[in-house]
């Protein structure tokens, strides 16, 4: 069995931090969860949550980041969650299913935003351990949810909103207005 090694790397977001392992955490798909309630199936993931502070843990492939509260120093965290990781691995199912999805099956004009999402803006939001939610459709209102570590970073109401609209406007609808859905950002976010 290959021993596992947990690297963390800061992201823009500076109440998140990602953790990359050399193993899937979550084989497919992505997924985030915003109370120990949530992840009950997902004993990492509580095991996470009962550190105390913890307002989020994020799933993909093999990146587990996690969001606080900010009421902890990353250096003492750091290390707490990486026992956290430790303690559950070897139990840890990366195969495991979302027993209530967050979001069924997208109308073929929320499948068609999405799959822009996925192609223009996505890969770099995974890069810094966050990632985003088509959610509604009003017009040309479109609602997103960030996840992981851009729920709360000051760069996603800002300048990522922004090429995410701009990329909307180019693709898809040329008056595409985006707005955050506070409905799934996670507790302490200031959405719109």
């Amino acid at each position: 069995m290959t021993e596992l090694m947990v690297r963390t790397q800061t992201t823009p977001n500076p109440q998140a931090m990602k953790f990359i392992l050399n193993k899937d955490v979550k084989a497919e798909g992505k997924i985030s969860f915003t109370s120990s309630d949530m992840c009950r199936h997902v004993p990492m993931a509580q095991e996470i949550f009962g550190l105390g502070g913890i307002v989020q843990v994020h799933l993909y492939e093999n990146i587990l980041t996690v969001t606080q509260d900010g009421s902890a120093n990353w250096v003492e965290l750091n290390p707490r969650i990486i026992n956290a990781i430790r303690a559950k691995i070897d139990s840890h199912n990366a195969w495991f299913e979302d027993p209530t999805p967050v979001r069924p099956e997208l109308p073929d004009d929320l499948r068609t935003i999405d799959d822009i999402l996925d192609r223009t803006i996505r890969p770099s939001l995974q890069l810094d351990g966050g990632d985003l939610q088509v959610t509604g459709r009003d017009g040309h209102y479109i609602k997103i949810a960030y996840e992981g570590a851009c729920g709360g970073c000051p760069s996603s109401t800002s300048g990522t909103l922004y090429a995410i609209e701009s990329v909307l406007r180019q693709e898809y609808d040329p008056e595409a207005i985006v707005v955050i859905d506070d409905a799934f950002a996670p507790v302490g976010y200031g959405g719109y």
